[in-house]
């Protein structure tokens, strides 16, 4: 059954390039198109700026960039992209939607475990990631590592879309009724309100030694974003304990990889994305919001147990976290049908059945 709104299905992203929708400077990749997003690469050039920046109502993203850019940097053979600054990358693809069509993008998962900043601008934008429906024109990535230097090249996959017809959100309501047949989060009283169902942090620690996440280092070497399992976990991340005290207090401005205390699982027909946490009710925030394909923690794809890998910052002052403490959200929409692959499914997905996972960059043992 196809529903007439919800998020768009891996068969029909393929449709949107079969119709001229969607374009490419360059064939896809093999695992481009994931269940419910398509993985957008970079072009062959990056413009460093001074700031980053909106183009506005009035304005291209061209346009501003003429005034702005500081120098180009070619892509095609590798560079090096530094901290603490912005970079504007022209993407492979385009976008042609129909009247009916808008898109969201987001960062990787990979992306935001490597404190990557990234997000999606589109010609005439007053938002960052949101792109509206019937948008005809370019897409441009901003970057801007903020922990490690990294190296990025042409074709390099930073950020993901997905694109929606009408209104796909789950309400409250249908969220409970979703989560008493599916068990969307593991926990006997979940926490539902304002259309999303709430994650809380584990600090307790897994394995004899009670691990409970990783602090990033600083002044470390480049990290290649399309090397596998190629750099040393402790050259890059100093690991951090419970000790017995379940919990932990947040350094301002550090950069934390930690986990949910529940393990999340999105069905089939179903699309899932961690919202940013509100401020109001602690000095920290979720860093990056993540979208999750149908099928993460779903047991038929191999993931009963899967959890939700948080990258966390503290500003301004330091903040205690408590295990078990709300850290963030997490909102679920309608898909308009079933994917044809499922996450973890032959995919190559890399955090299928995660406990408290680094990026797929690092080797493990």
């Amino acid at each position: 059954m196809t529903r007439t709104t919800g998020i768009l299905a891996d068969r029909a992203i393929d449709a949107l390039f079969g119709e001229g929708r969607l374009k490419s400077e360059a064939p896809l990749d093999a695992d481009q198109v994931q269940p419910a997003s398509l993985d957008l690469r970079l072009g062959s050039k990056a413009m460093r700026v001074r700031a980053s920046f909106m183009p506005g109502r009035e304005h291209k993203v061209a346009d501003k960039l003429e005034r702005l850019t500081l120098h180009e940097i070619d892509l095609e053979d590798g560079a090096v992209l530094e901290t603490g600054c912005v970079y504007i990358v022209p993407l492979m693809e385009s976008l042609d939607l129909p009247q009916d069509m808008s898109a969201s993008a987001n960062p990787k998962s990979s992306t935001g475990r490597l404190d990557i900043f990234t997000r999606v601008m589109v010609d005439h934008a007053q938002e960052f990631d949101k792109i509206p429906a019937g948008y005809r024109g370019p897409l441009y990535l901003e970057i801007s590592p903020r922990t490690f230097p990294v190296i990025v090249r042409r074709g390099s996959r930073l950020s993901q879309i997905r694109f929606r017809v009408g209104h796909s959100l789950l309400s409250d309501t249908e969220l409970l009724d979703l989560h008493q047949a599916e068990t969307l989060v593991a926990s006997e009283m979940p926490n539902v309100s304002g259309g999303g169902i709430a994650l809380s942090i584990d600090l307790k620690g897994s394995g004899p030694d009670g691990l409970i996440g990783y602090r990033g280092k600083h002044h470390t070497s480049v990290i290649d974003v399309d090397r596998k399992a190629a750099h040393d976990v402790l050259d890059f991340w100093e690991p951090l304990y419970s000790r017995g005290r379940d919990e932990l207090i947040l350094d301002p401005d550090e950069f934390y990889i930690l986990v949910s205390r529940e393990a999340v699982h999105v069905p089939p027909l179903f699309a899932a994305e961690m919202t940013p946490y509100d401020p109001l009710v602690g000095e920290f925030r979720v860093h990056y919001a993540g979208f999750f394909d149908p099928g993460f923690g779903h047991a038929s794809a191999g993931g009963a147990g899967s959890r939700a890998v948080l990258e966390v910052r503290s500003h301004e002052v330091p903040f205690i976290l408590e295990h078990g403490q709300v850290i963030g959200r997490l909102v679920y929409e309608h898909m308009q049908e079933r994917p044809a692959g499922l996450y973890g499914t032959g995919l190559g997905s890399s955090y299928q059945a995660q406990g408290l996972k680094l990026s797929k960059h690092f080797r493990v043992g």
